[in-house]
């Protein structure tokens, strides 16, 4: 049984000297460019949605993107996007395991 890896990265809306990153809708603008990027590809006729291998969240009150490294061996220059949006902003990336529903 080939079970999916639950490691994921967290962009945190925090730069590494604790100030919060803005624009407040950093998060949802960051995962809108990376939407079409997904399992079987963006297709002409479906809705504007985001894609589960780039999901903008809150956590405990701070703006997050959650990453999967899926994103990575699918397309690796949207990959490098977004790690280097982190890397530019100098925002807090951290590398952790997600609990299945």
């Amino acid at each position: 049984m080939d079970i999916p890896s639950t490691k994921k990265f967290f962009i945190q809306g925090v730069t590494h000297d604790g100030r919060t990153f803005r624009p407040s809708d950093w998060a949802e603008r960051l995962a809108g460019v990376m939407s079409s990027f997904r399992p079987g590809g963006a297709t002409p006729d479906s809705y504007l949605s985001y894609s589960p291998w780039c999901v903008p969240t809150t956590i405990n009150n701070v703006k997050c993107v959650i990453v999967s490294p899926e994103l990575r061996d699918h397309e690796v220059m949207a990959w490098d996007f977004v790690m280097n949006f982190a890397r530019d902003n100098d925002l807090t990336v951290a590398e952790a395991c997600m609990l299945p529903e």
